[in-house]
């Protein structure tokens, strides 16, 4: 698929006012982060690194904090303790000015679009772009048309968002979420609800638009095996913590009980089958001489 190559044309999108610089520092970096909701602690010495031009998984169960730990690296959540730091800045000092321009820095990719559904597709793509730049029409088109052919749905542009399919409307949600040509891609739970193929196909638009730009990507996702094949490093998260990070490889040969289970899709584990209860048998006996 040679057309998302053409995206690193499209630089004089990226948000200025914070400039870009090459640098051997990660693009994002997590340190002893904490996050604690209501008093109830939701993340615990989170440590992650997003180096730049790379893809990084997160997986784990629900509710073990992947999702608030995208919120954070965002800054739409502020760390109790620790601090994430994306390209050099440390995003819980920033200002709301300097805050809103790093975030034009970032695309997300939400869990089912997130499409806006009174436009059509050309115009929730250019949304962004008429939002945040000063293009003119024109140019705001001719870039629409680039993205949307990145993602196979150049003749889709008239359409609305009820007449696509569910793998389409993931793919206009990706055409939107590089609009601005991000600095990082963030996606939460990109293959939910799509068949084999499409998939496969997000899969690899995730992997070859993050090259094209030259960007990193986080993926949070449960879709263990499509995900392997795509990303360059894994963290698994389990009640707010790191229990397990390394390469594809490693993850899928690891001997730790929590990641086999989860890579394998075992039935019973560290993760248990059955709900907590009294034994069986005594259950079963004292049922019948009730």
């Amino acid at each position: 698929m040679a057309a998302p190559a053409a995206l690193i044309e499209c630089t004089p999108l990226r948000n200025q006012r914070i400039p870009a610089f090459v640098s051997n520092e990660p693009l994002v970096k997590i340190s002893d982060l904490n996050f604690t909701y209501d008093r109830r602690p939701i993340l615990t010495g989170i440590n992650m690194t997003i180096p730049r031009g790379k893809v990084v998984a997160i997986m784990g169960q629900s509710g073990c904090g992947k999702t608030t730990t995208l919120r954070l690296i965002g800054g739409q959540l502020r760390p109790t303790h620790g601090e994430v730091r994306f390209d050099g800045r440390a995003m819980h000092e920033l200002d709301s000015a300097d805050l809103y321009a790093m975030r034009r820095r970032m695309g997300m990719l939400f869990q089912f679009g997130a499409l806006f559904t009174d436009i059509s597709v050309f115009d929730n793509v250019a949304f962004q772009m008429r939002e945040h730049t000063d293009l003119s029409e024109a140019m705001i088109r001719d870039l629409v048309l680039l993205k949307l052919n990145a993602v196979g749905l150049r003749g889709a542009q008239n359409l609305m968002p009820s007449e696509l399919s569910g793998g389409m409307a993931r793919r206009v949600a990706l055409a939107r979420a590089i609009a601005l040509d991000p600095l990082l891609m963030m996606y939460d739970e990109p293959f939910t609800g799509l068949d084999p193929i499409t998939m496969g196909i997000i899969g690899q638009l995730i992997r070859q638009l993050n090259d094209a730009l030259g960007g990193s990507s986080i993926i949070v996702t449960h879709d263990v095996q499509e995900s392997l094949q795509i990303v360059d490093y894994v963290y698994f998260m389990a009640d707010g913590k790191v229990v397990a990070e390394g390469t594809p490889d490693e993850i899928r040969a690891s001997d730790k009980a929590y990641v086999h289970q989860f890579v394998w899709g075992e039935m019973d584990g560290p993760v248990p089958f059955q709900y907590p209860s009294e034994p069986y048998r005594e259950q079963i006996y004292g049922a019948a001489h009730a």
